[in-house]
């Protein structure tokens, strides 16, 4: 079965949600693909969203979808596992339910994966007291004893960040040498107060279903009431490069090329949130959403009367 869309987003996140409400009041027929996995799932609220401070993530995408809802969008709970074609003739989705869907346009709000320092304890407690951005969780644990795990030496750059909600903060070198930080990051760490514990971690202390303490490989324990960790973000963009969007190559990943309102260098395909950039935060990913869906709107609408003008 193929259906055809003015436009398909892939992606029921903020990214995905905002373009598909955008679209959808501009009366375009918009489908979003959703299969389901928003990166911040692991999280009991989302912070720093004007208006939205404090809401729970499941929370937040139940009301998107009923805001696009009103519009006329349709939402559909599958896995986009394919695409093909390009501007001039539309795009084919193939989805994992085996349902084909076209479109004009493509919006990839795929997101990203974390992927998480494989320490014991890490995974189970990601998005409790094991935490990666303080700009969302640095208010939530304010003054409590920090732990930084180290992954690369720009873990240094984390653990001076999260100085500004603690003033006791260790950084864990874990499997990152003492040798490999510059003379910047240890006068830095120095001025900043920072305490640098060598040795591997091994796992972490748990009591009453808190955090609290760090375990090294020597047996040592560092008492600590929260740990930030930078995982590896992976991104999801299988759906880009299948359909030749060119890449760039950052410290966090392969992001595609936009302009500044998320068109990729396939015209008709688009990159919105986490799939167009590592540091897209809620509020900005919903931004970028909007802008992708704005533009679309007028691209198909120039695209017919230029039509019509040939006719």
């Amino acid at each position: 079965m193929t259906d055809t869309y003015e436009v398909v987003v892939v992606g029921g996140g903020a990214a995905g949600l905002s373009a598909a409400l955008v679209l959808g009041r501009a009366r375009r027929r918009t489908l979003v693909v959703d299969a389901g996995e928003p990166r911040n799932a692991p999280s009991a609220h989302m912070q720093g969203f004007l208006s939205r401070d404090g809401m729970p993530p499941a929370e937040f995408l139940a009301v998107g979808r009923a805001e696009i809802a009103r519009y006329g969008v349709e939402l559909v709970r599958d896995r986009a596992v394919a695409a093909t074609g390009d501007h001039a003739d539309g795009f084919a989705v193939s989805l994992a339910s085996g349902r084909t869907v076209r479109a004009r346009h493509l919006v990839v709000a795929t997101g990203l994966k974390d992927e998480l320092p494989p320490v014991p304890g890490v995974a189970e407690r990601f998005g409790r007291d094991v935490l990666h951005c303080p700009y969302c969780h640095g208010w939530e644990v304010r003054d409590r004893a920090f732990g930084v795990l180290a992954t690369t030496p720009m873990s240094v750059h984390q653990a001076l960040m999260v100085t500004q909600w603690s003033k006791d903060v260790t950084l864990f070198l874990h499997q990152v040498e003492e040798a490999e930080l510059t003379d910047d990051d240890l006068r830095r760490l120095a001025a900043a107060r920072v305490r640098v514990v060598p040795g591997e971690v091994a796992g972490l202390r748990v009591e009453d279903d808190r955090l609290t303490g760090v375990r090294l490989v020597d047996g040592n324990v560092h008492d600590r009431e929260a740990l930030f960790v930078a995982p590896r973000p992976v991104p999801r963009n299988d759906l880009l490069t299948g359909l030749g969007a060119e890449l760039k190559q950052t410290p966090f990943g392969s992001y595609p090329v936009i302009d500044e309102r998320g068109l990729t260098t396939v015209p008709g395909l688009w990159a919105a949130g986490n799939a167009s950039g590592f540091a897209e935060q809620v509020v900005n990913a919903a931004s970028r959403g909007y802008r992708a869906g704005a533009a679309i709107n007028g691209e198909l609408l120039f695209a017919d009367l230029d039509a019509a003008v040939r006719v």
